[in-house]
């Protein structure tokens, strides 16, 4: 194995037990390992990662997610639209449409992390697990995400190897 190999497997390694023992942030671990990986990979190609599509369209949907999450829009209009759902298989059913149909332009991982602190707020209510919301709405979330190209990363690399395979990639048309 060569000195950069061994390198790259060593900051990785590093990196991993340092999300695993969840003492320092992960922006700041990830951050870290940047700094540290500038030794093993030549400066010029160290953010050459940045100009592939799928980075920049994953990233931006990240953003956005957290950014519709931290406004708590989510839970004033759930709250506004459905004040009286106090039924357990209407919450969930309203849970897991709303992740479903949300999953499907957003990330699915975005769209749980908007819908969780209120998956919190009706088990609270309801008395009920908050198990018995999450399990089926991250069902919701994969089957949503599975709709669009924009809704999981896998979509859009699948979209991107079929475009660079046969010259047409996939579409938002019909």
């Amino acid at each position: 194995m060569t000195t950069p190999q061994l390198l790259s497997i060593t900051v990785i390694a590093a990196m991993m037990a340092a999300f695993v023992w969840g003492r320092f942030r992960y922006d700041l671990v990830a951050a870290c390992a940047l700094i540290l990986a500038v030794g093993v990979v030549p400066f010029d190609h160290a953010f050459s990662g940045f100009s592939d599509d799928i980075v920049i369209i994953v990233g931006s949907a990240l953003l956005i997610s957290a950014g519709v999450a931290r406004t708590g829009i989510m839970e004033a209009a759930i709250r506004r639209l459905a004040p009286n759902v106090t039924r357990v298989r209407m919450q969930l059913l309203l849970l897991v449409g709303v992740v479903t149909v949300l999953s499907a332009f957003v990330k699915n991982i975005g769209a749980l992390a908007i819908m969780i602190p209120i998956a919190f707020q009706f088990a609270r209510r309801s008395n009920v697990s908050p198990s018995a919301f999450l399990m089926p709405m991250a069902f919701g979330s994969l089957l949503g995400g599975l709709m669009t190209q924009i809704g999981t990363s896998p979509n859009i690399v699948v979209s991107r190897v079929r475009q660079e395979l046969t010259g047409e990639g996939f579409t938002m048309s019909t």
